[in-house]
């Protein structure tokens, strides 16, 4: 039997975000969107605006900071971010030139570090009132370690005039045991089970308990010479771990379905099992620009099947999000464009204006789902922002008009077919996670609720990473895709 994954150390980052090219607020925002798919972000602060560094003659800088937690190491860290900047594009740029996106690490878990490549804390950081004020805002009492003492005191002896504060824009018995009779037709199946099981689950989540409220399934191979399964042990390998659970919650989702799926494989003597868990799991957001505390629901998911060898784990999450539609879109540009030559202006300055103008186009609603199967622990909170960043925009429960504005103009600005998202799905997810194995398992699928249609739109990929890697830097087209039944089977 395979052992149950450990929880590598998580680490007490700061970062400092800025930008004075483009939409320098969209560009933080969607920065710590893609943080949030390797950290755990608890705390920002508002954005400050300031003059550029060494040439006031560029685009004032909007800055903001983040704390989080990550099980990262300072190296990986470091490269993490880069690739961040370098994804949302960001070059080789001279020194204080103009940036779409700039992302520095403050402080991180209270060290000093000169070695390497990554210099902690962030140089003049009590000279650099940009960061340290946003920083103060969060996290006043920390102490600088290189210079020990608090940040608000170093705050108060900085000259941080012109740094000023903007607004921001998850047991029957039978005496005739008639399921070991001989079947009618003598042919195996693949799986027999009971499922939308409804059970209230406990998961050790950062070292505190959370219930949720549980749809499981679980499946067993049945012999070919076996009539039928015993139904009743499916119910009591779920009630005997409740009462197992009740002692000692599980760390993660994907866990609790392999200790099921174990006890299934020995309860019903089969050489492989399944077990299927979708939970109902709470996460806190903020409005991307009035900063109102918005909890969301979205659906964890936890996958296992397990033989008397070994155990696969897949962990996902469906959410939420909305997109704008590429087609409309252009069709409504050139419309526009035919209107202002109508008016007298030339082609060129037609195209100028619509160019600077958000251009309408119909919206779904879409349900994005993704799953990663890898004996690696991947956390399902952090694949709930790789999809939201993979739509035309993120949505909320709560939205002020700021914030609607905010999403509805996000979203024109960003229009996706539904086949776009899942492949940003794809490529966000192999960037994100280079050190997963090409043997790792990856799905991903988005449905859009149409809405000047009767009918759902749907796109769904489905392979190895080596699989998908293999295609996204390359010009061909994968031989085989692995299924996910495939994949827990082998």
């Amino acid at each position: 039997m395979q052992a149950l994954r450990s929880v590598k150390q998580l680490h007490k980052i700061f970062l400092g975000l800025g930008a004075n090219l483009g939409h320098a607020q969209d560009n933080i925002l969607q920065a710590i969107q893609y943080i949030q798919t390797r950290s755990m972000v608890s705390k920002v602060s508002s954005f400050y605006e300031s003059p550029a560094v060494g040439d006031p003659s560029q685009p004032r800088y909007l800055n903001a900071v983040c704390e989080l937690e990550s099980e990262l190491t300072l190296d990986e860290l470091d490269r993490f971010v880069k690739g961040i900047e370098s994804r949302m594009g960001r070059g080789q740029l001279e020194k204080n030139a103009p940036r779409p996106i700039n992302i520095d690490i403050l402080l991180y878990d209270g060290i000093v570090s000169n070695g390497g490549g990554v210099i902690i804390p962030y140089p003049g950081l009590d000279k650099s009132p940009f960061y340290l004020k946003p920083l103060v805002e969060i996290a006043a009492s920390e102490i600088h370690p290189g210079l020990n003492k608090p940040l608000q005191v170093l705050l108060n002896r900085s000259d941080h005039r012109g740094v000023e504060k903007v607004d921001r824009s998850l047991k029957v018995r039978l005496d005739n045991d008639i399921q070991a009779s001989q079947p009618t037709v003598h042919v195996s199946l693949s799986r027999v089970g009971v499922t939308r099981l409804k059970r209230n689950i406990r998961i050790n989540q950062g070292g505190q308990e959370a219930l949720f409220s549980a749809r499981i399934d679980l499946f067993a191979d049945l012999d070919a010479s076996q009539c039928g399964v015993h139904m009743s042990r499916f119910s009591d390998v779920l009630e005997t771990m409740t009462e197992e659970l009740s002692l000692e919650p599980s760390p993660n989702i994907e866990s609790l379905a392999a200790r099921l799926a174990q006890q299934v494989v020995r309860t019903q003597g089969a050489v492989c099992s399944e077990v299927h868990i979708r939970a109902q799991s709470p996460m806190v957001k903020r409005t991307p620009v009035t900063g109102k505390r918005v909890e969301e629901m979205y659906t964890l998911i936890g996958i296992a099947a397990s033989s008397n060898e070994r155990t696969r784990y897949i962990v996902g999450v469906e959410t939420q999000g909305m997109t704008a539609c590429p087609c409309a879109q252009e069709m409504v540009r050139n419309h526009s464009i035919r209107l202002l030559r109508d008016e007298g202006y030339r082609e060129s300055e037609a195209e100028r204006i619509v160019d600077l103008l958000p251009v309408v186009s119909h919206n779904q609603r879409g349900r994005g789902t993704l799953l990663i199967g890898a004996d690696e622990r991947v956390r399902a909170e952090h694949l709930v922002h790789i999809v939201e960043a993979s739509m035309s925009s993120e949505t909320y429960e709560l939205l002020k008009r700021p914030d609607e504005f905010f999403v509805v103009n996000k979203a024109h600005r960003n229009p996706r077919f539904v086949e776009d998202v899942v492949r940003e799905m794809l490529q966000n997810v192999v960037e994100i996670y280079p050190d997963l194995p090409e043997t790792a398992f990856v799905m991903a699928k988005q449905e859009n609720f149409e809405g000047i249609h009767q009918h759902n739109a749907f796109a769904e990929r489905y392979g190895t990473f080596g699989e998908i890697r293999s295609e996204i830097y390359s010009t061909g087209s994968a031989v085989h895709q692995t299924t996910m039944e495939d994949w827990l089977r082998k």
